[in-house]
């Protein structure tokens, strides 16, 4: 009995924490049509340490979370996923560079390859801000404030 009620706590514990809603780049710019909001794209790597640590750090910050999800539609975006996006009525592709490397065409264009890189975009998908280092949640509750 006592591991259920354990299990249970945790359980609802769990499902109290605030979750980050992540988008893809389509589904924001669907979103979006309805209710315009600001973009927030998060450009990583799955080799690149600075990116996890915002991953593990930053995106895990409660107040960071709650701004995110209430002002913002956010997208995290690996630069060397090899889907394609189709994006502002584009289609972007991934680019082989190598055996086992290459880079996504909106990566490229968004973050001249520079990981990671934070970019704010307005509800007209113009860049009103771009950081190309790892911010932690403070500096990044400051620049989603202005």
């Amino acid at each position: 009995m006592k591991k259920t009620i354990l299990l249970f706590l945790l359980l609802t514990a769990y499902q109290n924490f605030a979750q980050l809603k992540i988008h893809t780049f389509e589904q924001a710019e669907k979103f979006a049509k309805e209710n315009p909001k600001p973009f927030v794209v998060f450009i990583h790597t799955s080799w690149c340490k600075y990116c996890k640590m915002m991953q593990n750090s930053t995106f895990k910050n409660e107040e960071v979370i709650q701004k995110l999800n209430d002002n913002f539609y956010f997208i995290s975006f690996d630069a060397e996923d090899k889907n394609d996006i189709s994006f502002k009525n584009h289609t972007f592709k991934y680019k082989p560079k190598g055996r086992n490397s290459g880079v996504h065409e909106l990566a490229e264009a968004l973050s001249n390859q520079t990981y990671p890189t934070l970019i704010i975009l307005n509800p007209n998908y113009a860049i009103d801000a771009q950081f190309k280092s790892f911010i932690n949640a403070k500096e990044l509750l400051n620049y989603l404030s202005n």
